[in-house]
This record gives C-alpha cells, structure tokens and sequence, in this order.
C-alpha cells in the first residue's frame, strides 16, 4: 500500500500496510474506525484472507500454486503488510474538520464491500434511502434510467442538492420510451441538480430499459445498483422491485463492465445531448413524451375477502382478550379501508358455534349492504342475514344488518338485552349519540366488538376510555396498512416553519390553542412558506386535492384566504359549518372547483374523501392517533392516486411534546429505532412509502426523539413523582412511559419510587444485585408461568419441596433468570429463601408479571404430544435461561449462563432447541446475514445449521431423523439479540417443528413444518420477500 490514502469512504481492515500508510497520509485528514461485526468477521476476514492469496498465486506456476494452495491448508502463509493489527476494526472514513468546502462524509447503509439484493423486503432499507447514503460519499455519478419522474427526484433533491453543491459531476441517460419520463422531472435534474442529461428519442428501434446508477470514489471503493427501478416514485420504494448492489471489491468486474457500458453509451450518436435552456431541446423532448405518452395504471384493488397476516394479527389479538383476559367488550381501531369488516366477520365465524345470534349496527345503508355481502363471502352462506334499514325488516331476528336509526324507531326495549349473542358497532366513535348510548346500556351480548378509525373525536371524547377501559384490544399499525397495499403510499415531508413554540403553555398534555392561534393565524411569512413548499413537493398543485389541519376556525379561514389569493382556491371547513356547505365543499373539491380546504375540528374523524391526495398538517398534535386520523383521511385509494403527499410544518417545541410517538406509529419501529430512523432517512418503511425532513426539522425532531429515548434519571424521578403513588401499570398507563423507560441500563420501579420519596420497604442484603436482575423479567405472557412466579415471590409463599413436577420446572425458570450463575446456594429453596427477605424485590416481581401478563396478546398453547410435560408454550416468550431450565438442561451442578450457540441439545428431555436470530447483528441491513433463517410460510421454516453439521454424522442426522429417533425440535426466534430495554431480548417460541427437506452439508439448509402457524406481525417480520 505505497500510494497515499485519499479523503473519502473506506471499508479497509486495519493491516500492518494500512497503518503504515496511515503514517504517510497528511495530519488533516482523521480516521474513523468502526469494529467489525462478530457475525460479520469470518466472512471478512475470508475475504481478506483470499485476496492475499490470490496476489500470491498469481505469480507462480501450476505445479507451484498446487504446493502453495496444499501448505495452506494446513497452515496460513503470512505476508508483513497483510497482517492483521490487534484491533480487529475496519477503516471506514478519512475526513478534514468540516469547514467552507468540506462536507460529512457517511458510510452507505450497505457495506462498501458487500454486493446485495434489493427487493423491498420487510426490514431490508427501500431503494431511496439505499441511494441517498451512497450519494453523500461519491465523487462521480452516472444514472443510467428509462423513466425519470418527479416523485422519484424529490425523494432525493437534498442529496443531489448536495452533489452539486461538491462540484461532483452527474451524468444522466434516459429515454422517452411510453411517455413515461416527465419532462418537468429531467428540467430539474439539469437546472437545480447540474446533470449533464442525454436522451434517447429512438424508443421504438432502442427501448432502453435499464435501470443502473454507478458511483464511483477516488478511494477506489466504487459501488452500483442495477435492476428495474426507474428514477420514480414507485420504483425507488415500491413492491417487487429487483436491484442488485455491486461492488468494487466483491464483483470488480461487472463495475468495470458497468463504466465501458455507460461511456460507450454516453459517446454514442443515438443518445442526444439535452439542455432545458435551449428551445429547441425542451420543444423535441416535450413532442416525443406526448407522442409516446399512455395512459396510467388501473386502479389496484384495495383488499380481498381473506384474512391477511395483519388481519390474522387482529384476530389473535381478540382471542386473547377473550381467553387471557376474560374481556368480552373489545375494540378494534384500523384506518377505514383496512378489512375491519372482513376482521369481524372471520372473528364472528370463530365465535358462530357457541354464540349464534349476530347484530351488526352501522348508521348507512351503504355500509350495511356491504358489510353482509362480506359476511356472506367469508362464511360461505349465499343467504346468511337480514337487513334491517330503509323499507328492509328482519323476518327471523337471528343474523340482522341493521341501522340505529331503524333500531331507534323500532324501540331498544322491545329487544331483550341477551337475545343477540355478538353485538358488532361499526365507526363506534358515534357511540356518543344518544342513539347509541341507548343501543349498548340496554343490551348484553356475550361479546361486544367495536369497529373505528378513528377512537379520539374532536369534542375530546376517546372512546376507548369510556367504554373500553382505556385500551383497544387490537389496532392495526398503518404499517401494516401499506405493506398489505390497502391504502395508497405516503410520502412525508417535514419542514421547518421558523416558528418558535417553546415558550408556548402546555395544558392538560398539549398546547394552549389561543396561544397557537395567535402565532399562527395572520403570520404570512409561515404562511408564504406553506404555499411555497406546497407547490415544490406538490406536481401540480392546479389538480390538487388538499385538505389543511389547523388551530382554530381563525387560523384556517386565515389560510384559505391566503391560499386563494396565491391562486390555489380554497375554502374553510370547520365544525360550525352547516351539513349543507361542509357537503358543497366536498363536492367542489372532488370537482376540482377548489384545491384545499382548510379544517378545523372537523376531518380527523369520520369523513372518507378518497380523492384527497395531499394533507397540511398545520399545526402540532401530540396524540399519535389523531396525528394518524388525520394521514387517514388521505390513504383511500382512488383512480389515478399514485400516492399522497404529506407536509408536516415543523417549529422548535417545548419538552413535553413527543415526535417519537407519531413517529413509531407511523414507521412501526421501536422507541430505540425511531432515534435511527430519523438519523438514517427512514429506510425502512412499507414499500411506496418515503419520509424527508430538511435539515432544520430533522435536527428539532432527533434533539426532541433524544431526550425521549434517553430520558434523564432526574427526569423519570420528577415524573415518577409527579403522578403520585401508584402501581406499575397505571403509571405506564397514565404517563406514556414504557418498561424500557424503567429497566433499561439496569434500572428498576424500586429505586425510582424510593428516589421520587415514596414509601418503600427497607432494601435486603443483596436487593441491588436482585434489582438489577428484574428487567429480565418484563416479558413473562403466559398465565400459568406469571403465577407460579408471583407465588415464588410471596414471602407466605409455598416451599419448593410442596410444588409439583412441573412448577418445579417453573420454579426453576425463575431461579437461573435470577442467578443465572447458580448464585452459590446449595438448593434452590435456600435461593428462593434469600428472595423473600427482600420484600421490595418481591413486589416488584409480583406488579411486573402482572403488567406482562395483562399485555399479552397472543394466546399460548402447549407443544402438544410428546411434550406435556416441558413448562412451555407456543407463542410465549422466553430468555434463553428459561428455556435450558424447562427442558432439565440448567441445574445446579449446570449453570444456564453463558452459552450463546444458537443450538442446544437437552437430552433429558429429548429436544433440540434451535435459537434463531432474525437480524444476525446489531445493524438493522446486513446482506450477508440476514438470509440464511427465515419463514417461507407461516408454519414453514427454513433454518441453517452449524457450519460442523453434516446430514451424516451427530447432530445433522438428529435433525433429519428426529422422527424415528423418537427427538423433538422447538423453534425460538427473536429479531435481534437486544431489545430496547438491553441485551438479551426474549424469544417467541414458535412451538415443536417437523423437518420437511433439507440441502446442503456443513452447514444444512432445513425446512421446517411448524405444528402450529407463527403468528402474523412475527411472519411479517421473519419472511424476506417484499410484502
């Protein structure tokens, strides 16, 4: 390595040569190292290992690299300047202080080194937010793209803003093949972003359709995505899309095949120079994309008649309401054209044999008619049900469809309370009218099923507390929405409005709204930035269909006025609008008479306009579902709807405001991961869907999604404090705080309740070591476990010796998750002895399974035959540490700490237990790990072995035979070894398994049948192809 370094990217391990050379490279350029993945590094070093022998092969003869290649079998020739420092860790930047004409240069979320495929898979990166992260380190750029639309370019208009700003040239080869590329699109691209632009106008003889972008670097580390994703809205994030990631260093030559193929093109007479300035140019381009012009695609069907994973999730979910929980009034919360019909009519089918009768209540006639035609399809009966609406009577009264209003005027008292079975409210937030109220206090169903979008109305009433005891029994993430192509995707932008609300007074939790109003309404520099940024995300905002949220009817007549004297007509709609104008309004803005109205109070609940293809968050809302009621009325699919846009204006807040709430329910990520999110660009959102904060907003909401993710001690002590003497789970309830917020970094309610100056008993000898060993308890979800562990805690409770066989087992579970290391007792009595001495530790057992259990969602089922006697359960989770002590592996001669394989085999109880961890490291995209164990279906599995596995020898033949050797296989899966609380994170156990095929040897691939099917969000989360 004699040629100095140069400033850039780099993915260089740190040999002898590196450092040498790092020696030699100028003092204002600073490395940055980063360690190398443990599951990462035997691929790593592999590699590093064959280019040294590659280089040493290269110069001999034939006889000479047989001899060579034969030494090295058994041992490795080392060369000086290859040989590995202590410190295993890769180069990975060489930077100057950023300053005027330096910039930041960020690694790309795939390693430079590695080759991957793209396919929008669940928890693999979309194609946009792979680009952008090349963009920042490339020193020359070439796009090779048969379409190239505006939606596509907007998603990447701050990277290439920067391109630009770095003087890196961009050059950019399309084609008006179909019409498909837009010509305001390729003006962009040359005017703002500096591409140098050619064109092929020959689509007829040519049809150019690849699709590939090459960025190369003076580092050498050159790297190209290749595939069938045009520069477009739906190729950059959309569904089955293939792109492969090519790299310099894993495939050298298909990228210098790659650079011959484009320069070859680039000098060819066939591709025209373009240049929007030249009339000429701008009229030939504008006459070919008309002559080729199509019309666009058909409208997709929102859903089918058929319970999908997230519906199957929904449907579990009430199961266990019912089963664990013993709730039979439940709600369900999903955006309107989700399929919560099609959930409650599967739902019905479940409970149709012990609860007959049916009423299914809705305020439409519309929603009725639909509604049994679902129910007719999914039960497979042609003339199931009765309408009970118009000039429609119900004849037998066993499955009726009917309206509150006929309901009403038949008279609830004439209904005797339990004469339906399931009682069904469809859009329950009208379950304040005095119709309905009426309706659910005279009659008793068995159960009760309520069906909304939108729980929070907008006089303040949440319905989920009035009648629900404050929660829903299952609410349908809008990730899961999206990634089932229910509604249409959204692309979000946050960008900053200058307006400084801190020092705005936070009320009953959110802003005090005349103290808005007065900031908002009558601010026209805000408001001329509204406009401004509307017209530069929006296409075309002349055939916008926009609806505007704001603080007060002030603040939005302010806006429409505004608006319309910019030329987008607009109107106010707010909730003192007579029925008659807010329905004219509606109809001039599906018209296109008008372009936006502005609301107030008004369409964050109830309203379904699915022609609305762009929403003005204008003011802040805390709640994350009224923040999700308000995208919803957006996300309806309507013909030629491609996606809807979503401007979020975004001031400095006060502390008490949370943007990780709306943004975890938007993204579907964890409270740990949303901090990522917003720091990578959002990369792993539903296919379709993109979200882009400008560089201002995104520095408010990381400072704000910080200081919520690392909330400080004194903080969570003064909030502790603040909401007074209560258990655990009404704190978590009322405060919006989570078990992480507690347990994480060894935390614990104790030692907060006892800091915040609450009554607490006095500490044991050894409540500290005890205290920190309870965040390994905040997963227990299954019934029998949760009491047999609150008993243990009791200090009047039973002795080990008094316990059955199988609570033993249990007992046992709780003892190595306390003492993993045995502890040093002789017994296990004598450690449950030292457990009760501390009875502050044993409270907080107790309020903790407690909590856990009452947020279970699954329901647990026994492994079935074979396996009774193993104190475990499908569908519940488990720590490692339980597991080796249910299945008699852990003892006390034993220690169930330290083992990290991910196999292991207890032969006492004849099971091999397989750990499986979906993401193999701690970084979210790994292209090399993360596809070797994953789900097929949801009861198939396919799982790779150890590396000394053979389908002959030991334990492959176990695996293969397990059958007729009379052995068992348990599955156990978790996404990552750690979890937002820590380290360690809990498995879901998937249940025994069957081995189906197999191929391969050291390691075996293996199919696995699961005897009972995984559950829906854990197949999502498991499978690897595109939802």
């Amino acid at each position: 390595m004699s040629e100095p370094l140069r400033a850039g990217a780099h993915e260089s391990l740190h040999t002898a040569g590196l450092k040498a050379a790092l020696g030699r490279t100028g003092a204002d350029l600073q490395p940055r190292w980063a360690p190398v993945e443990a599951a990462e590094q035997p691929r790593v070093l592999a590699r590093h290992v064959a280019s040294a022998v590659e280089r040493a092969l290269a110069d001999r003869t034939p006889e000479q690299r047989v001899t060579l290649v034969n030494q090295l079998i058994e041992i490795a020739e080392q060369a000086p300047a290859e040989t590995l420092q202590d410190r295993l860790e890769h180069l990975i930047a060489l930077t100057r202080e950023i300053g005027p004409g330096t910039w930041e240069v960020h690694a790309p979320i795939t390693p430079l080194s590695d080759a991957a495929l793209f396919t929008n898979a669940a928890g693999e990166p979309t194609l946009h937010t792979a680009l952008q992260s090349e963009l920042s380190s490339a020193d020359r750029v070439d796009l090779l793209c048969a379409f190239i639309r505006w939606h596509g370019i907007r998603l990447l208009e701050q990277e290439l803003d920067v391109l630009r700003e770095r003087g890196v040239p961009f050059r950019v080869i399309t084609t008006t093949y179909m019409g498909a590329t837009e010509q305001r699109a390729v003006d962009e691209l040359v005017r703002r972003h500096g591409a140098e632009m050619k064109v092929s106008y020959a689509s007829a003889t040519t049809r150019l359709h690849a699709k590939a972008w090459l960025f190369r670097r003076d580092t050498g580390f050159d790297t190209a995505f290749v595939g069938s994703s045009n520069l477009s809205r739906s190729a950059l994030v959309d569904g089955l899309e293939w792109n492969v990631r090519l790299s310099s260093v894993a495939t050298p030559e298909l990228i210098r095949k790659f650079t011959s193929t484009f320069d070859t093109y680039w000098a060819a007479p066939d591709f025209v120079p373009y240049d929007p300035a030249v009339p000429a140019d701008s009229e030939r381009l504008a006459t070919a994309l008309h002559r080729h012009r199509r019309d666009g695609p058909a409208l997709v069907p929102g859903g089918e008649l058929r319970p999908y994973p997230h519906q199957d999730q929904i449907l579990e979910a009430l199961a266990a309401e019912r089963t664990l929980h013993d709730r039979h009034r439940n709600l369900v919360i999903a955006a309107t054209g989700t399929g919560k019909t099609v959930v409650a009519a599967f739902d019905y089918r479940r409970l149709r044999a012990e609860h007959p009768r049916l009423l299914f209540v809705a305020h439409r006639k519309e929603i009725l008619d639909q509604s049994l035609r679902t129910y007719r399809n999914v039960l497979a009966e042609g003339a199931f049900g009765e309408t009970y609406v118009g000039g429609d009577r119900p004849q037998r009264w066993n499955h009726v469809f009917a309206s509150v209003q006929s309901l009403a005027a038949y008279g609830v008292e004439n209904i005797p309370p339990d004469h339906f079975d399931v009682v069904v409210i469809d859009e329950f937030h009208h379950a304040e009218a005095a119709t309905y109220r009426r309706l659910l206090d005279h009659l008793r169903p068995a159960e009760l099923l309520g069906l909304t979008a939108t729980p929070e109305r907008s006089d303040g009433i949440d319905v989920r507390e009035r009648y629900f005891d404050g929660r829903a029994a299952a609410e349908l993430r809008l990730w899961d929405a999206l990634s089932a192509d229910l509604l249409v995707p959204f692309h979000y932008f946050g960008v900053a409005d200058d307006v400084d609300l801190s020092g705005v007074e936070w009320k009953r939790g959110s802003y005090d709204v005349t103290t808005l109003d007065n900031l908002y309404t009558g601010n026209d520099a805000r408001a001329r930035k509204i406009i401004r940024e509307t017209r530069s995300k929006v296409s075309d905002v002349t055939s916008m269909r926009a609806l505007g949220f704001c603080v007060s009817v002030a603040h939005a007549e302010y806006m429409a006025r505004v608006f319309t004297d910019a030329g987008i007509p607009s109107e106010t709609v707010t909730g003192q609008t007579s029925r008659e104008d807010r329905d004219g309004a509606l109809r001039r803005l599906r018209a296109g008479e008008v372009n936006c109205l502005f609301a107030v109070d008004v369409f964050n609940e109830g309203l379904d306009v699915p022609e609305v293809d762009t929403v003005l968050l204008l003011r802040p809302t805390q709640s994350a579902t009224v923040f999700l009621q308000q995208l919803g009325r957006g996300l309806r699919r309507a013909p030629g709807k491609a996606v809807l846009t979503v401007l979020d204006f975004i001031g400095q807040h006060r502390r008490e405001f949370r943007f990780d709430l709306r943004f975890r329910a938007l993204t579907g990520s964890s409270r740990t991961r949303v901090e990522r999110d917003v720091e990578d660009g959002f990369p792993f959102l539903p296919s379709g869907s993109a979200m882009v904060l400008d560089p201002v907003a995104r520095q408010i909401v990381l400072d704000n999604v910080r200081r919520r993710v690392h909330l400080s001690r004194t903080a969570l002590v003064a909030e502790v404090r603040a909401h007074g003497e209560s258990a655990l789970g009404r704190y978590l309830h009322e405060s919006g705080s989570e078990l992480p917020d507690i347990y994480r970094g060894k935390g614990s309610w104790t030692a907060l309740r006892r800091e915040a100056g609450f009554p607490v008993p006095a500490p044991g000898p050894d409540e500290a070591a005890l205290l920190r060993r309870l965040a390994t308890l905040t997963h227990v979800d299954d019934r029998e476990r949760a009491e047999v562990y609150a008993r243990l805690a009791d200090p009047s409770g039973p002795a080990y010796a008094e316990l059955t066989d199988r609570e033993q087992r249990l007992a046992r579970m709780l003892f190595f998750q306390l003492w993993p290391g045995r502890g040093g007792f002789a017994d296990y009595q004598a450690g449950f002895d030292h457990l009760r001495r501390h009875e502050a530790v044993c409270a907080e057992i107790r309020e903790l399974v407690a909590y856990g259990l009452d947020q279970a969602r699954h329901v647990p089922r026994s492994l079935g035959e074979g396996l009774q006697d193993v104190p475990l359960f499908s569908h519940a989770r488990y720590r490692r540490e339980e597991v080796l002590a249910a299945l008699n592996w852990a003892s006390l001669s034993r220690k169930a700490s330290g083992h990290a394989t991910g196999v292991v085999w207890a032969e006492d109880a004849g099971v091999d237990a397989l750990f499986v961890n979906l993401h193999k490291t701690e970084r979210d995209f790994s292209p090399t790990t993360m596809y070797r164990d994953f789900a097929l279906q949801p009861d198939t599995f396919h799982w790779e072995s150890q590396n000394a596995a053979s389908p002959e020898t030991g334990m492959g033949w176990r695996y293969l035979h397990h059958r007729e050797e009379g052995t068992h296989v348990l599955l156990f899966v978790r996404d990552a070894p750690g979890d937002d609380i820590g380290a360690g994170a809990p498995f879901l156990c998937l249940g025994a398994c069957e081995y189906v095929s197999h191929q391969g040897s050291k390691p075996i691939a293996i199919t696995w049948k699961l005897r009972r099917a995984m559950p829906g969000e854990t197949f999502r989360a498991a499978r690897v192809v595109a939802s």
